[in-house]
Parts: structure tokens; sequence; C-alpha cells
């Protein structure tokens, strides 16, 4: 046995001890070089590694920080595969994977194989990190900020009071990292039905998209014209077109025409069977503009289902229509008029408490300034054919006939037009109140013709609805009291009633460009408001997390 004491001794201890601390020292390096890095991160505001930027400057040194510094990730290890497959799988999101550092992660992971420098293993943890915070808060947030797009903007869009750095570390340490951020992701129907879609107009620009229907005179039935052989094909990619023509293909035939109707449908253009000049700017739409335009709204999806429940009213304002979902399940839906491109109706949440019978209509600021005034200054009896009374601050009528309606503008005007009660009341016999402050509701109108009309843009902002009083049943939910006969019988009266609901129910006004039933047919809408360029830029553009409400200091960037 060799003695440990001597010179002998003396050299195998140090040879022992240098040995085990350079067996020891890649742990050491790496914490070292790691906690170098968060400082960099923090004091730069920022840090690229391998062309790469990381975005969560703050999180991402709050999550090492608790770790001691130590690496989060194996790089053969399993969670490192179900990352790199997640970010691969993100384009079925709409999402781009350059965005979760692919290409910089396949070039560290190819060289760390090659090289296992500590360096550039910490590197590879820190960039692996930033992925999953980027791709986790996408699928669960969206990648776009909506209240930079839209000041009313006011859905929640919180981590029900987890603590972000505790929710990456459970990734971490999940044991399906794959089933774990889908946890994360939309799973609403409508989410499922769009990612599909994209899957499908993918397919379509894969084998070249759909020929472009020149332009000419307008095509209808029973025509012959060398477009119409185009316009079959152009028909037959999205599958409105089915089968062959039985005889010459430039003749426009009853089942062209029946494609054409399909197709305006979809379109929400009027299904004449004639294909005009609004028909033909929608079949030349390429189909890379209709990828982006699922893409935008996939984005929506993910903005808003945090705030899907059971129960809810839901106006989809560019696709003018509005459904009740109770327990889950659609029981109402109706056609809607909703506001002018310069009076839009804004995209927001409140809470339905109350509707009235035979409402009164207080004629809003807006409205007076711009149309009723002037009106009333080119035709003095327009105020009494429509019932309309002038009101002082106090609740005292006006003689309309005393005043001077060439001294006032919608500034100076010191009183209160309201319509009264009855069936040109301009809500109609029946409103349903949100309280908001666009002062915007849902009400009946007795404009119906409108409801026929494809595109129904009409409204000075509130919400007109066909099917008012299936709604009022619904929501009042007491057959005894408040069946369908006793609604309208308390609207034969003529009396304004405040009828309270039993239960409060959420509302939401959404923006939806794309939509896909149930059989999987897709809707593409007029972008009514010009909405769909901004988000489609930024979601082109970088990524900079936004701090949802409630989180600490620490986590905002």
């Amino acid at each position: 046995m060799i003695g440990r004491t001597g010179p002998l001794g003396a050299a195998l201890g140090l040879f022992i001890t240098w040995l085990g601390g350079a067996w020891a020292a890649p742990e050491l390096d790496t914490q070292e070089l790691l906690r170098a890095r968060m400082e960099q991160l923090q004091t730069q505001g920022g840090l690229r590694l391998d062309g790469a930027t990381v975005a969560a400057v703050r999180l991402i040194p709050e999550f090492y920080r608790r770790r001691g510094f130590r690496l989060a990730w194996a790089s053969d290890g399993p969670h490192v595969r179900a990352l790199m497959r997640l970010v691969s799988a993100s384009e079925r999101h709409g999402l781009d994977p350059e965005d979760y550092h692919r290409q910089a992660l396949e070039g560290m992971l190819a060289r760390l194989r090659g090289h296992p420098a500590a360096r550039l293993q910490v590197d590879l943890d820190i960039l692996l990190t930033d992925a999953l915070v980027r791709l986790g808060y996408h699928l669960h947030f969206g990648k776009v900020d909506p209240e930079a797009l839209d000041p009313d903007w006011n859905l929640s869009r919180d981590l029900g009071g987890r603590d972000p750095v505790d929710l990456i570390q459970a990734a971490v340490d999940s044991q399906d990292l794959e089933a774990f951020m889908d946890h994360y992701a939309p799973h609403i129907p409508i989410y499922g039905r769009l990612q599909a879609a994209l899957a499908r107009y993918r397919g379509i620009a894969s084998t070249g998209g759909w020929p472009r229907v020149p332009g000419g005179p307008v095509l209808k039935p029973g025509m012959s014209d060398a477009r119409v052989a185009v316009l079959r094909r152009r028909l037959a990619v999205e599958g409105d077109l089915q089968g062959q023509p039985a005889g010459d293909a430039a003749s426009f035939d009853e089942a062209l025409e029946r494609a054409v109707i399909r197709f305006q449908r979809r379109h929400g253009l009027d299904p004449d069977g004639v294909v005009g000049a609004h028909t033909l700017a929608a079949l030349n739409v390429p189909v890379q503009a209709r990828i982006d335009q699922i893409r935008v709204n996939l984005e929506r999806a993910r903005w808003v289902f945090q705030d899907i429940t059971r129960d809810y009213v839901l106006v989809d304002i560019a696709g003018f229509q509005a459904e009740m979902v109770k327990d889950a399940r659609p029981v109402w839906s109706s056609k809607v008029v909703v506001g002018k491109p310069y009076r839009r109706t804004p995209v927001f949440k409140a809470t339905m408490t109350y509707l009235v019978l035979n409402p009164t209509w207080t004629v809003p600021p807006t409205i007076l300034a711009q149309d009723i005034l002037p009106r009333v200054r080119r035709d003095p009896g327009y105020l009494q054919r429509k019932h309309i009374r002038v009101v002082d601050r106090k609740g005292r009528i006006i003689d309309r006939d005393t005043l001077d309606w060439s001294r006032y503008t919608g500034r100076n005007f010191p009183y209160l037009l309201r319509q009264d009660p009855g069936p040109d009341n301009a809500l109609g016999r029946i409103k349903f109140m949100f309280p908001n402050k666009h002062l915007v509701y849902l009400h009946d109108t007795p404009h119906k013709e409108l409801f026929r009309r494809s595109e129904r843009a009409f409204s000075s902002g509130c919400i007109r609805i066909e099917r008012p009083f299936a709604l009022a049943e619904l929501l009042l939910d007491d057959p005894k009291r408040w069946s369908r006969e006793r609604i309208l019988a308390a609207i034969k009266t003529g009396k304004t009633r405040t009828v309270l609901l039993p239960k409060p129910i959420k509302v939401l006004l959404l923006y939806w460009t794309v939509d896909v039933d149930g059989q999987g047919r897709v809707s593409f809408r007029k972008d009514l408001y010009g909405r769909d360029r901004r988000v489609l830029e930024a979601l082109r553009g970088e990524f900079v997390i936004r701090a949802p409400a409630g989180m600490p200091d620490w986590y905002r960037p």
C-alpha cells in the first residue's frame, strides 16, 4: 500500500485534487458562463446568440437565477427533440418557426454534437429556453398584442394567477413536453377548423394555386365565352364546382351557376349566380392572400379563447352574425346589422344585465351633430313625423317649433332629442343592455329590409338583430312569466319596461374575416374595417413580450 505521506504521497494528492477539479470544471464553467450571460442580458437589455435575439430579457434571468444558474436542457435529451418538433409544428398554428430560432438551434445542436464546448452548451440552453417562452406565449396569448392595435381592447390576457417562471420550470420538468404545451393552446372548435383550413389552402398553394379569371363582360348563365373554361377550373380548385361539364366547357350551364352561387355565399356576396365585378375580384384574390387571412384569424382566436366560457352572446362584426351559446352549445343565431366603416362597431367584452321593452331612444351626440340637426334644418317637420321630442336637462318637454334650429350645432345644442316608443323607434321594440363606455348595445329595428342584404354595415355603431324576441325568451329563461307570447303582450301595451336578466351573461363583440363551419366549408369575409393588414404586419414583425396584467415587475420587458 502506498503511503499518503512524503513527497510521493503529496504529489499523488495534488494529482488527485487536480483530476477531481478538472472533472468538475465543465459544471462549474457552465454555471459561471450562464451567470455571466444573464448579467449581460440584463445590463445590455438584449442578447444575440448565433444571429437570434433573446426576447424575455427579465423572465429568463429570473428563471436561471432560481435554478442556481444550472442548465435546464440536456442537449441530446428527449425534451430538446420534443421542443424542436413543437417549433416545426408551429406552422400548423399559422406561426413562423423562425420566431422560435429554428435555424439557429439546428445549427447549434449540430455543432455541439461535434464539439461539446461549455460556452456553446450555455448559449444553446438559453436559446432553447427563449424558444420555449416565445412559443408558450404565442400559443396562449398570441404573438401580436391586440391592445397595441386597438385601444378599446379589454378581453382577458393572463395566466390565471400562475407564476410564469414556475410554468417554465414545470414545462422543463414535464414528462411530455408536447402535451404540456398543447394544454396552453386554444381548444375552441373554430381554432381546429381554422387549422384544417390553413393546411388545405397551403396544399392548394403547393400545387400552383388557382387560375386568374380574365376581365371582360359580365359572365351570366346561358352565355358562351372562352373565359368560362377558366372559371370552371377556378371554381373546381376550392370544390365549389364538382364533376366535369356535360357539354361545352365554355358554356355557362346550370351546374356552373350553382357553383358560382356556392362561391358567392362563401364570400358574403349576393348569390345571384352572375360573375360581375365583385365576384370576379373575389375569384382573383391569390391563394397566398387567403392563407394570410386564415393566419390572421388564427391569431385572433388565440387572443380571445381565454374569454370563451360555456354561456355567452357573441357578435361577429365582419360576418354580420350573432349567436348565443349555452352550456357550450349554440342555441340562437341571427343576422345582424353593424356600424358603417366610418362609425365602426368596437371590439370589446361586457356583461348583459337587463333588457328594455318598448325603449325610448336618446339621440347620441355624433348622430345629433352629423345626421339629425342637418336634417331638421332642411325639413322642419322631420322630428314630428319621427315622434322625436326635445327635452331639457330636467326632463321637461320643449316646444320644437319655438327653437331657431339654424343656431345649433352638435356642440352648442342645450337639449336632448328623445324618440318615443313605437314601431318607428330606431331601437325597435326591444333593446339588450350591457353597460359600456361606447354606448353600444343590441336592439331590434324597424328596418327589417336590411337583413336581406349580404353586406350589412348600416348602423352608427350599435348592433341591430333580426331575431330579438327569440333571444329575449332565451335570456329571461322563464316559460311561465316570460314566454314568447307574454313578451309580445308586454310590448303590445306600448309601455316602457325594464326587465332584469335572471343570470347576467357575457357579451363578446369580435371581428372575424374567416369562418369554417362544421362540414369544413370555409367562408371568407370582406375586411370591413381594414383590420387584417395591421395584424398580418405584426405577425411578420419582431416579437416583444408584453407582461399580462398582474405579473411581477421582474417579468416586464
